[in-house]
């Protein structure tokens, strides 16, 4: 009889630090696994096992940072998950500045470039869209009219350079405040939307009683109507069939203004890179967020702009941000917005700890610091040069970042709005998402995912497991931002994602 030889299974431990493992392939109580230690109980891939004795309300670290701390003794070989780990504040040092360095960017002449359209404000899309923009969700069913009878009778036949027609709706814009910080962000968003440089002209379309009104929009942002910007509302126009049949007509003398803009070579420092990341895993923070941080880091030294979001994500590490701000107000201004997530989460009856999902926890992660540590290496290493509000113009250059719930739709509806022309989303579960008018490139973080759902992602990071450097990787992203940028469809595209996923961050009382 042979004796079969069974190969160990894989686990990482990320740092010399660390007091648990990863578990790349399932762990199976008295088989062998490449860290020496016996598993006590069976623990799932991406999950973690102790490798080393934890009292009681010891730290368990896990990068090389605290991700939590045990609720009872955790012996070698234990299982570390909800069951005996525990979420609790400790203090942290941010160190401002000290880690900022000038970033060595490429000469123009060394800088890769895509194929995008050139707008007359000087900015650069990736795609050319029309817009019809909602001031209210009280106009909404009538804007999806509109978009629905442009399909209808087809005439986007004659406009080959027009991406498309899209209907961005959204659930406020009434039962709201007229200032305050809820109002600002809707402001903010819409105009953001408006003036992103993959839209070529905008139909802005309310009822005409809401609190946000559209002639105030106007007089605040100096808009005034032609051939890529109108305007109407409902009541006004006579009713839903009127406001209908003169949408249409508008539409039909903005798209030959909009289809006479062509792609041209435009550098890659115009490019302004959202990164975002849902249906985490335990495998997140080590392939696919580290990866899609090499892509952050060359683009920077392309030139470009990348923008890391979700603030109660980056909690727990938010030390290693503040250590790269290019000056201690920028990291004094990231300290103040998770300051405020706190008093949020609080005012509301939640906690930060709220944050990781049943798919996140599923998939191996714990708490949020554990999240958090592996959502901040979509950020690379470059120095963050600038801090933002939701939905703000982002206008630095290099990495930066901007103050946005968890929540994937949302967050990245903030990203557009900042002026992202452009979006990676990394995903361990397999999260279903897309982000007309910014495509978006998804990452998956193990081979498993992007096998099941192959049609869905756009690349397949879980190679980094058997390995595939980072680095490589980060090129292989790279190298599709630029292929997608100039008008390479994303298989969320493909699929006919992004215009559901317009979801303004709804701040403040609904009234």
């Amino acid at each position: 009889m042979l004796d079969v030889v069974q190969s160990p299974a894989r686990t990482l431990r990320l740092q010399p630090a660390d007091n648990v493992v990863v578990a790349v392939d399932t762990l199976e109580p008295g088989r062998p696994n490449a860290s020496g230690v016996a598993a006590q109980a069976r623990i799932p891939k991406g999950h973690k096992m102790a490798v080393a004795p934890i009292a009681a309300g010891g730290p368990i670290l896990k990068f090389g940072q605290i991700i939590g701390f045990a609720s009872a003794p955790i012996a070698p070989g234990d299982w570390v998950h909800e069951h005996n780990v525990l979420m609790q504040d400790f203090s942290r040092d941010y160190q401002f500045s000290e880690g900022a360095r000038n970033e060595a960017v490429l000469p123009v002449e060394q800088q890769a470039t895509f194929q995008g359209f050139r707008r007359a404000s000087g900015r650069a899309g990736t795609r050319n869209y029309v817009a019809i923009l909602t001031s209210v969700n009280c106009s909404a069913t009538v804007a999806r009219f509109i978009a629905r009878e442009v399909e209808r009778q087809g005439l986007l036949r004659d406009y080959p350079n027009i991406d498309g027609v899209i209907a961005l709706v959204h659930g406020t814009g009434c039962g709201m405040a007229a200032k305050g910080m809820g109002f600002e962000a809707l402001k903010r968003t819409q105009w953001g939307y408006a003036s992103n440089p993959n839209i070529a002209g905008v139909l802005l379309v309310g009822l005409g009683c809401e609190v946000f009104q559209i002639g105030r929009m106007k007089a605040e942002y100096g808009l005034v109507e032609g051939d890529t910007f109108r305007t109407m509302t409902i009541q006004e126009t006579g009713g839903t069939r009127r406001t209908v049949e003169a949408g249409l007509t508008a539409l039909k003398d903005m798209l030959p203004a909009a289809n006479r803009v062509v792609r041209e070579t435009i550098p890659a420092s115009e490019l302004m890179l959202a990164l975002q990341c849902g249906g985490s895993d335990g495998y997140s923070g080590i392939t696919a967020n580290p990866a899609l941080g090499v892509a952050s880091d060359i683009l920077v030294r392309h030139g470009g702009t990348t923008i890391l979001s979700e603030t109660p994500e980056i909690y727990g590490a938010e030390h290693l941000l503040t250590r790269r701000a290019a000056t201690r107000d920028i990291g004094e201004k990231l300290v103040g917005m998770i300051k405020w997530w706190e008093d949020y989460t609080a005012r509301v009856g939640g906690e930060m700890n709220n944050n990781p999902s049943p798919g996140n926890k599923a998939g191996g992660l714990t708490t949020i610091l554990e999240k958090s540590l592996g959502a901040a290496a979509k950020g690379g290493t470059a120095t963050l040069s600038g801090v933002y509000h939701y939905a703000e113009p982002v206008t630095a250059k290099g990495f930066t970042f901007m103050d946005t719930p968890g929540y994937d739709p949302v967050s990245a509806t903030g990203q557009v709005a900042g002026g992202a022309n452009i979006l990676c989303f990394t995903t361990g579960r397999g999260s279903a998402y897309g982000c007309k008018p910014t495509p978006s490139i998804k990452l998956a973080t193990n081979s498993d995912t992007f096998r099941r759902m192959e049609e869905d992602m756009d690349i397949n990071c879980g190679d980094v497991l058997d390995g595939v450097s980072l680095e490589a990787k980060g090129q292989e992203i790279f190298d599709t931002i630029l292929r997608v940028a100039s008008g390479a469809p994303s298989k969320s595209e493909t699929l006919g994602y992004g215009d559901a996923e317009f979801v303004p961050w709804q701040i403040g009382a609904t009234m």
